[in-house]
């Protein structure tokens, strides 16, 4: 009798997991940890069409804003993949004048990074 090979999805992939599935991943997790805590996401960075760029920034979408924010702790989530993943120059002026005005901003490595540092926020 011949086994099934068996496959894991660490096995199977070769790459690290987006940032999409990476913040999903975290959302998921503070929404139960924090269930009276309001998360939200500003859907900032996806490709798009020009004419659809130029009407979202005549709307007010802005180039590095972070991806999540947290309004009753004034903090700001960057989520990053765990490889690959770096933050572009519009990004890292904006972390810099965020947290210039009194903002906190974390950059999670994944969403196990990403957890962590909220944890750690949360325990200052």
């Amino acid at each position: 009798m011949r086994r099934k090979k068996v496959h894991t999805l660490i096995s199977v992939s070769k790459t690290s997991p987006s940032e999409h599935s990476e913040q999903v991943g975290f959302i998921n997790w503070f929404r139960v940890q924090y269930p009276r805590v309001l998360i939200f996401a500003i859907p900032n960075g996806e490709k798009r069409s020009i004419s659809v760029a130029k009407r979202l920034k005549a709307e007010g979408v802005v180039r590095g804003i972070p991806d999540l924010y947290i309004p009753e702790w004034n903090l700001w989530v960057e989520m990053e993949r765990v490889t690959g993943g770096r933050l572009s120059p519009d990004q890292k002026g904006m972390i810099t004048y965020l947290e210039n005005i009194g903002h906190k901003v974390i950059v999670g490595k994944g969403a196990g990074d990403a957890s962590k540092q909220v944890l750690e926020f949360c325990n200052e």
